[in-house]
């Protein structure tokens, strides 16, 4: 099947779910970053591949430059998310398939595993103490599950953004699987 005849959403979810884009997008959530401070947040992808994913990014509208200047004779962008916000619906969840799934929530898993191993070598207490997490469980419908992520956005809406408060920059990631079985 073609791209052009496949759903929006899918075509969204196929660009989100490469390793690298979906790394290039958890780091720029909730900030701006120049592509030089992209790089250095993600030494292990060369320069070309880097600047060929955040291209595909701009192009889909995942990805927006806020900021333009000349660096050394360079032009300098500084990114940040786009309007999508680079959000795969259930429709777009649904149109991947369970390689692509699985390929993404390992990118997704690995990126907590490596922003906690950098928690863990930072040897820092004050940062231990903005550590948490937990599992528990929910009892929820389709139309539930829609209220109560409408109700978390709402609430997380005024921390999602650089106020310049002297806050510090966490990572809150959720993961929604149902149960399978008795």
């Amino acid at each position: 099947m073609g791209e052009e005849s496949m759903p929006e959403s899918a075509t969204l979810a196929e660009t989100i779910a490469h390793p690298v884009r979906l790394r290039i997008i958890q780091q720029l959530g909730g900030r701006s970053l120049t592509t030089a401070q992209l790089r250095e947040a993600l030494p292990d992808v060369t320069q070309a591949t880097l600047y060929r994913h955040v291209r595909a990014l701009l192009d889909a509208e995942l990805l927006t430059v806020v900021e333009e200047r000349k660096v050394r004779g360079a032009l300098e962008r500084t990114l940040a998310l786009g309007e999508q916000m680079a959000h795969v619906d259930q429709e777009g969840l649904r149109a991947m398939s369970a390689a692509q799934l699985r390929e993404a929530f390992l990118v997704f898993l690995g990126g907590l595993a490596e922003d906690f191993d950098r928690l863990l070598a930072a040897e820092d207490e004050d940062l231990r103490a903005l550590l948490g997490f937990g599992r528990g469980p929910l009892y929820a419908d389709a139309d539930d599950l829609a209220a109560l992520q409408a109700g978390i956005a709402e609430l997380l809406a005024p921390y999602q953004e650089d106020r310049g408060e002297g806050k510090r920059r966490l990572s809150l990631a959720t993961v929604l699987l149902p149960e399978v079985g008795p």
